[in-house]
């Protein structure tokens, strides 16, 4: 419990919200980049799905794994930039598990 000196109230300190101004940009981005990571996954998931099921042409899978990798790629520079690690991007949904699925990762 805290008291809030302002008011001689008490406050469960897990309610309270604390945001530090020397990590705010940091937070923002390991939450975008969760974000994009996630679309990631998914789309590599799509797109593996369509290439088993013979829906793309060559020229598509080429394409596609490209982006992928290209993306991936960026991903890797941005979490670099803000000393994140992949797993720093897998956040914890309390009773229902992680965000992201695990996925092995080179």
């Amino acid at each position: 419990m805290i008291i809030d000196r302002s008011n001689g109230t008490q406050t469960d300190r897990r309610r309270r919200v604390e945001l530090d101004p020397d990590t705010v940009e940091r937070d923002i981005a390991r939450l975008v980049l969760t974000v994009v990571e996630l679309l990631r996954q998914l789309m590599e998931r799509q797109a593996l799905r369509r290439v088993e099921t013979g829906e793309l042409t060559e020229d598509q899978e080429e394409r596609i794994g490209l982006t992928l990798m290209l993306l991936d790629d960026r991903m890797g520079e941005l979490r670099s930039r803000f000393g994140l690690r992949p797993e720093d991007l897998n956040i914890d949904l309390g009773p229902l598990g992680p965000l992201l699925p695990k996925e092995p990762h080179p």
